[in-house]
């Protein structure tokens, strides 16, 4: 493995080496990218291990493990024994930021969500005789995202923003009718909370 000679270089982890797999020096990991299709046609990947500097790892051969989803074997150049592949076990895999797939319209990145910003908007606009002034009009700050829990991680259907308040955690669907406006450039996403949602997503 070669060091990374750029301190100032972003990451983004797309995969987590979890031990050895086989006897020919390959290795299962956790994959953390919705196109782990992309590693077939890698020649090189990046690793780091306990927060270290990442260094690059020729990339020999990729496949998915068909018998556990969301799990897949690399087998890096020159690892050919359980003992040489055992150096990898709780590595982190990494692209530079750069290199991140390009999404659609309306989805996001996990890491771009988590840290932004939550304000929440009134659900209907005051219905008064006259404009309202600014103040009434300013959205209330809510907290901002620590987590988000994807479907099939205990969760079906819509992802949910885990949102860090004040008074505890709230959890916020990434719905279009709630979460009106994204803005990862910005770091701001504004909410629109049906009525109880507040009080039953809160927790001590």
């Amino acid at each position: 493995m070669k060091g990374n000679d750029d301190p100032t270089r972003r990451w983004v982890q797309v995969a987590r080496v979890l031990r050895p797999r086989g006897n020919k020096g390959e290795v299962i990991a956790e994959l953390l990218t919705d196109f782990p299709a992309r590693f077939s046609t890698l020649k090189q990947i990046y690793l780091r291990k306990d927060n270290g500097e990442p260094r690059t790892a020729g990339l020999q051969h990729f496949w998915l493990d068909r018998n556990h989803p969301g799990m897949g074997v690399f087998h890096f150049s020159g690892c050919t024994t359980i003992s040489e592949a055992e150096q990898f076990r709780g590595c982190d895999l990494l692209l530079p930021f750069e290199e991140r797939v390009a999404l659609p319209a309306g989805q996001y990145f996990v890491t771009d969500l988590i840290g932004c910003t939550v304000f929440e908007l009134p659900v209907e606009p005051a219905k008064l005789s006259s404009p309202p002034c600014a103040l009434e009009e300013a959205p209330r700050v809510l907290g901002s995202v620590r987590d988000v829990y994807l479907p099939g991680e205990s969760v079906a259907g819509t992802p949910i923003l885990q949102v860090e308040t004040p008074g505890g955690k709230l959890l916020v669907p990434l719905a279009e009718d709630i979460c009106t406006r994204i803005d990862v450039v910005a770091r701001r996403i504004d909410v629109r909370l049906p009525e109880g949602l507040n009080e039953l997503s809160s927790t001590e």
